[in-house]
């Protein structure tokens, strides 16, 4: 299904997004992928989300990417006698391993690696932050801390620890569980939670083992830090705004986000910026103004993809927040001012054989009147150089395997279709031609750029670049065999 826009959308799927009329809808609308997010519903409720999205893919013979997002470790207080307690600033408060009930003096935090960690004068923040402590003492079992930001603690909060990196791993049992069980669904990406460094992605990718992409987010302060090991680790990046927001300061979230997207283009890897983007529109059929800004500063930033959660997952107006967003993107990407930005953010990167070609079709296509640069891609790597490229006309992925096809489903500006196996040269520029036409990108009087490697179906000899007609009978007549 051709796009208007080269940003892709992803949409969460929950409770008013489950059906099959839904989720065809959405897809209709402009969601490129759909994020299952494994720390709601059972696995037959994931198992039946996931057929119901590949039957919408066969009846509309459309490329989508599922991403499954894995919990992570989940750290928790523990229950109080009374449900609840109201903190006062300034006031003492003790964090233990004792599974009594706790009050207003102590509750048990339930993680001993947590207390492991912890020094004196580093900060716990309860409730997503509304809660704010300072540890003034600790020891293996206990936290003595200081309120610093009162308010209401309740039974089973969530605690962030911003200040150190805790021994914990990116993956709990549950998650492994988990992991184990989306791959062998057949989704085509997983979201790592709780990444603090490259050893977490290693382990992930591991477990993995080439079934589906790897994709990491950005959550922690720890994980800005080694961001680059991350990255190197990864197959692609999310900018998980939500966790980040907590547990740094919130106007340290803007620039970070702008660095975080810089650095996945310069290594041709898809980024994702996600949480609150549409955060009103869970219960309004309208965004807010600011809203409309951060959905559009991320797409003149080159984000690969925009992401939706609770709006489309839970909300009242899930169709109508992707139509927002496609909307929003549909405008941007015509704006004179966005393309002479992302013209001026491209950064020359790689020094091979491929790196080299994808320019070069970058450069002819916007010099010339080139209509597309088709690219036959085996791995996807083609295409997300391509991608990287961010060029003025579409791209067209062509790949033999549907795995792949589902893959850059998530990349900036991939249209995907898959084709049968090639082996002569001439035969991959007719289907490129084919290609163009039959999706609406050029007609049979115009020129396409096209990209390939031989020999094919072996990844990472993409070797040549041809300016081709769409006219069969010009290929046959003037192409080598």
């Amino acid at each position: 299904m051709r796009r208007s826009r080269n940003v892709k959308i992803v949409a969460t799927l929950g409770p008013a997004s489950e059906t099959y009329e839904t989720i065809r809808a959405l897809h209709e609308a402009g969601a490129d992928v759909f994020r299952l997010n494994m720390s709601h519903g059972s696995h037959e409720e994931i198992a039946a989300k996931h057929a119901i999205i590949r039957k919408v893919e066969a009846d509309l013979d459309s490329s989508i990417a599922i991403l499954a997002d894995l919990q992570g470790p989940k750290l928790r207080v523990g229950v109080f006698a009374n449900g609840s307690e109201e903190l006062v600033e300034g006031a003492s408060f003790r964090l233990d391993l004792d599974q009594a009930e706790g009050d207003v003096n102590r509750v048990c935090l339930p993680h001993p690696e947590i207390f492991e960690a912890l020094q004196s004068g580093a900060h716990l923040l309860v409730n997503d932050g509304k809660i704010r402590l300072k540890v003034e003492t600790c020891g293996n079992d206990f936290a003595n801390c200081t309120v610093t930001t009162g308010g209401t603690i309740s039974n089973r909060k969530g605690v962030n620890v911003p200040d150190v990196v805790l021994p914990l791993a990116a993956l709990s049992e549950k998650d492994r569980g988990d992991l184990e069980f989306v791959c062998g669904l057949g989704v085509d990406w997983l979201a790592l939670s709780f990444v603090q460094r490259a050893k977490d992605v290693y382990e992930a990718r591991g477990l993995a083992d080439g079934r589906a992409a790897v994709l990491s987010k950005i959550e922690k302060p720890a994980a800005v830090d080694n961001f680059d090991e991350i990255l190197d680790a990864s197959d692609g990046i999310m900018v998980a705004r939500g966790d980040l927001g907590v547990e740094l300061p919130v106007s340290a979230v803007p620039p970070i986000q702008k660095r975080l997207v810089r650095r996945c283009r310069a290594a041709a890897k898809p980024v994702i910026v996600a949480t609150q983007m549409l955060e009103s529109m869970i219960e309004s059929p309208m965004p807010t103004r600011a809203e409309v800004s951060d959905v559009a500063t991320a797409i003149y930033e080159g984000a690969d993809a925009i992401m939706l959660s609770a709006e489309s997952a839970a909300g009242q107006y899930p169709i109508e927040a992707v139509q927002t967003m496609d909307n929003v993107a549909t405008e941007v990407e015509v704006d004179p001012t966005y393309v002479q930005i992302i013209a001026a953010s491209r950064s020359a990167k790689g020094d091979t054989v491929a790196d080299a070609i994808v320019a070069a079709a970058r450069e002819i296509a916007e010099k010339t009147e080139i209509k597309a640069i088709c690219c036959y891609t085996q791995s996807g790597t083609t295409a997300l150089l391509t991608a990287r490229e961010r060029p003025g006309v579409p791209i067209i992925a062509l790949t033999p395997l549907a795995r792949t096809a589902r893959r850059l489903a998530l990349s900036w500006g991939c249209n995907c279709v898959v084709t049968p196996d090639q082996e002569r040269f001439k035969g991959a520029v007719v289907g490129a031609a084919r290609a163009a036409r039959s999706g609406g990108f050029a007609g049979e009087t115009d020129q396409i750029v096209v990209t390939a490697g031989v020999p094919f179906n072996v990844p990472g000899t993409t070797n040549i670049l041809r300016v081709a007609p769409c006219d069969e009978r010009l290929i046959y007549s003037t192409d080598p065999e």
